[in-house]
């Protein structure tokens, strides 16, 4: 669309920026575009929940489009829970609503002396007051917006979690949707910043039609034909994966010191499907239509997903369909990251077991779970602790080891002695644990595009660095992850290419990952990471399981760090050369 809003909260002033031709050709949009942002105009050591944080809205050059699954938008910012560089995106249809008022981006910095939210059209914005919407949930306050701007209108906000800066605290969009982890919406609390109402009418500008929509059509007949995402997921959703996880020793129980779950049939997709299910839903312009609105005897909602299975799950011991899609629907409603809240407790539940920790919270009280939830978002006694994510929490209680997170950032629902390039992933991903950095699972279970052996090291460094620059590349347009079980770089490229006119090779859209990547390790390497950081829990490197499939397994991480620095053009220490930089024209 060619403009960046620059909004600055402290003054309630605003400018419209031409978006820069050369930042865009390098970085394209989205998480690309938000990394660059962050790098170049934050300085060392910025405190992430203080107004000199700065916090992007950004969209990519697909956004919008007719390109498969081109509802995504990305947020992104410095994490108050990892303090790392973080990106998170979402589904749904604010990114093409933010899209459609003109605007690649909406970047906002400072901090209102009171609760406000943003009310984007076209070409036009206004900073409203939002005392009437502050201490609202994520549904209370869309529903108030709505009714406000009208139906049309698109609402991103945040909930009680993210007003009183919960670590874990999510951004919420179409009332289920949400960019999640490193809490993203801590920050947005910070800026005294309610919410953003979008509500445009502009078409999302494709330079060659003919050719764009040709190579459309292509990418939705992959779609149609690949198993995954014309069967498994629209039929059971993600989480179709819980009982073959479980089986492979590779779905986290009891905060990862279980190999498996006796219950996981009771919260299974299948399950799901088979007890609570209303109907799917589809983001924006998805054939896949992944997600689950459900149904307890209590409430409606959205979900549980294969990670909150996990994470409010299995992690905890809670077999209760139920209690999991109610602890899930909480989430939402007051803006809460599934997988960071689950994790967290279940520290909790190992501290309690361990001594550490007075607080009565044990494993399997769903009825509990809920309740912790909600004292979370309050940061209301226990509550107050958890807020803080599960890195702090084990620190205070003086057991550090039951926090199971990789640069503060909680596992998610993949158990890496039993997937050890996962364990791979996990350690160097720039954002702390993240299965969408690189989905190691997919080649050594899936066998997509093939499989290798699960328990090997040989070899994992090169496959993990490849999805890593892909993944990257793709939170640039912004698209699906699950595209790429039937889309490979050259459809990716293709579409880019055919949507901006500028000529992108398969080669050269791995080598944008890649840039992306670097500056992003680059931003790190500022607040003081390195290669101490590239590491995993004692657990996965020490405690092998006693039984099950992936019995006797750990994971033999230095080795694979080794190999993966050299292949990325880096010293033993992790750290960029001066060589690669002058390859992926970083100054």
């Amino acid at each position: 669309m060619g403009c960046v809003a620059d909004v600055n909260l402290t003054t309630g002033s605003f400018v419209w920026k031409d978006l820069q031709e050369d930042v865009a050709k390098k970085f394209v949009g989205g998480r690309g575009y938000g990394a660059k942002v962050l790098f170049d105009e934050l300085e060392k050591g910025v405190d992430a929940l203080g107004e000199r944080n700065v916090l992007v809205f950004a969209t990519g050059p697909l956004t919008g489009s007719s390109a498969p699954t081109s509802g995504r938008f990305s947020v992104v910012t410095k994490s108050p829970l990892t303090n790392t560089v973080f990106d998170s995106n979402s589904g749904g249809f604010f990114g093409p609503s933010l899209k459609a008022c003109g605007l690649d981006a909406l970047v906002l910095r400072g901090r209102s002396p009171s609760p406000v939210y943003l009310n984007v059209t076209d070409g036009n914005l206004e900073i409203l007051g939002a005392e009437d919407l502050w201490g609202k949930d994520t549904h209370e306050t869309r529903s108030m917006l709505l009714s406000r701007h009208g139906r049309g209108s698109r609402v991103a906000c945040i909930g009680p979690a993210g007003e009183n800066l919960v670590k874990l605290a999510a951004i919420m969009n179409d009332d289920d949707r949400a960019a999640a982890r490193g809490g993203v919406g801590a920050v947005m609390g910070s800026k005294n910043l309610k919410a953003v109402v979008a509500s445009g009418r502009a078409k999302t500008k494709i330079h060659d039609k003919q050719s764009f929509n040709f190579v459309v059509r292509e990418c939705f007949k992959l779609l149609e034909q690949n198993p995954v995402t014309d069967k498994a997921l629209p039929r059971f959703g993600t989480a179709v994966l819980a009982n073959l996880m479980n089986e492979l020793n590779i779905l986290p129980t009891k905060n990862f010191l279980s190999p498996s779950f006796a219950r996981v049939d009771e919260v299974s997709g299948e399950s799901i499907r088979a007890k609570i299910l209303v109907r799917q839903r589809a983001c924006f312009n998805c054939s896949i239509a992944c997600g689950r609105v459900t149904k307890t005897k209590n409430k409606q909602g959205e979900g549980p997903e294969y990670e909150t299975v996990y994470a409010l799950g299995s992690d905890c011991l809670v077999g209760n369909l139920e209690d999991v899609a109610e602890a899930n629907y909480l989430c939402n409603e007051l803006g809460i990251d599934t997988i960071s809240m689950g994790g967290t407790i279940a520290t909790a539940m190992e501290l309690h077991e361990r001594g550490f920790l007075p607080e009565r919270i044990e494993w399997g009280d769903g009825k509990k779970v809920k309740e912790l939830v909600e004292l979370t978002a309050y940061r209301k006694g226990i509550g107050n602790d958890l807020a803080e994510g599960s890195k702090r929490l084990a620190e205070k209680y003086g057991c550090p080891e039951s926090a199971v997170q990789v640069k503060g950032l909680e596992l998610p629902g993949y158990d890496p002695r039993g997937t050890k390039g996962m364990g791979l992933a996990y350690a160097t991903s720039n954002r702390g644990a993240c299965h969408l950095r690189s989905y190691m699972v997919g080649v050594e279970v899936l066998g997509f595009p093939k499989r290798v052996d699960r328990f090997s090291c040989l070899n994992k460094a090169g496959l993990c660095i490849v999805q890593q620059n892909l993944n990257a590349a793709m939170d640039t347009l912004v698209l699906c992850r699950f595209t790429s079980y039937a889309l490979d770089e050259d459809h990716y490229a293709r579409l880019l290419s055919k949507a901006t006119g500028v000529e992108y090779k398969p080669e050269d859209f791995l080598v944008l990952g890649e840039r992306i990547w670097n500056l992003e390790r680059l931003f790190n390497m500022r607040e003081g990471f390195g290669r101490k950081d590239d590491t995993l829990p004692r657990r996965f490197l020490e405690e092998p399981f006693k039984e099950g499939s992936a019995k006797g397994q750990v994971v033999e991480l230095e080795r694979m760090l080794d190999e993966y620095y050299r292949f990325r053009g880096w010293d033993q220490d992790g750290r960029p050369t001066p060589r690669k930089l002058a390859q992926l024209g970083i100054g």
